[in-house]
């Protein structure tokens, strides 16, 4: 489940509502190219703002399309912890396969705070829980003993993280310290070649949003030890995954996928707001050169 060219999807707007047409054709996109699972109401989904009905939604509709043909890995997480368990719960009734839970934002806890956290939260979930560590927005920083404390409290349901601290030495200290079984994605495109030379097993990405098939191939190729095949691909994508930040993401992403379908629409929710000419032309070039352009 927990491998491979995973999209974090971007979820699509038709003025003030999810265009849930355009979302059941993107997820159905998705899989036909390849990507081996999908994440709903994820940083690139807008999660922030989307209320709670939207956020519970989105997720039915992807489990719904997704229909067992790959896992649904429900972003599920929130800063406030009873918060998180309704999403939790609607997220299994909904038939999502996993959780990604994301450290709290904005309160700042301790390390003792984020054990307390997602110890409650494991203690009343049903599915597997991907831990989301990205201390540049959240501030909060899931230590690496902090992971290993969870998953030795709760192997079986604390299974795996999406880590995107940039520290790819976490990776070697996660292994030794959790075993080479804990599931370990990236959360960074540009760094995933290295990352799997480490141990890690795929990434939750924002780039598989425009380039499923080629992202799906290159993960293909690194996870066989194929690497001189994975770096002429990596090669076609880092100037994406640069682009998909030339601005605001999901913007870029969103840009790009306009682009692509005429169903998808770039619009996104204040505070985001649309491409700057700039990350437009990055964007351009970018697909351009992966072979990707409209």
């Amino acid at each position: 489940m927990f491998s491979g060219s995973i999209p974090a999807l971007a979820t699509p707007f038709a003025g003030d509502d999810v265009d849930e047409e355009a979302y059941r054709r993107f997820i159905d996109w998705q899989i036909e190219n390849g990507s081996s699972a999908l994440v709903p109401c994820g940083t690139t989904g807008e999660s922030a703002t989307l209320d709670n009905d939207e956020h519970h939604k989105v997720i039915a509709v992807c489990a719904e399309v997704a229909k067992g043909r790959v896992p649904v890995i429900a972003g599920a997480g929130s800063n406030d912890t009873q918060t998180a368990l309704w999403h939790i719960k609607e997220a299994q009734t909904a038939g999502a396969d996993a959780l990604l839970l994301v450290a709290p934002y904005y309160n700042r806890p301790s390390q003792e705070g984020l054990l307390a956290h997602f110890s409650y939260l494991a203690e009343r979930a049903d599915l597997p829980i991907v831990l989301y560590n990205v201390p540049g927005r959240t501030v909060t920083d899931i230590a690496p003993e902090t992971v290993i404390e969870l998953h030795r409290r709760f192997p079986d349901k604390i299974v795996a993280i999406k880590d995107a601290s940039g520290d790819l030495s976490r990776v070697v200290t996660h292994r030794m310290g959790a075993g080479p079984d804990f599931c370990q994605l990236s959360g960074d495109d540009p760094l995933v070649l290295a990352g799997y030379a480490l141990g890690q097993t795929g990434c939750i990405s924002v780039t598989a949003n425009v380039a499923p098939k080629l992202c799906a191939d290159f993960h293909a190729a690194a996870a066989a030890g194929d690497f001189a095949t994975a770096r002429e691909l990596n090669e076609r994508l880092y100037p994406l995954h640069r682009a998909m930040f030339a601005d605001a993401s999901p913007a870029p992403a969103k840009y790009a996928l306009s682009k692509l379908f005429d169903w998808f629409s770039p619009d996104v929710r204040l505070p985001i707001v649309p491409c700057s000419d700039a990350a437009r032309k990055a964007v351009d070039e970018a697909m351009e050169l992966a072979g990707i352009a409209a």
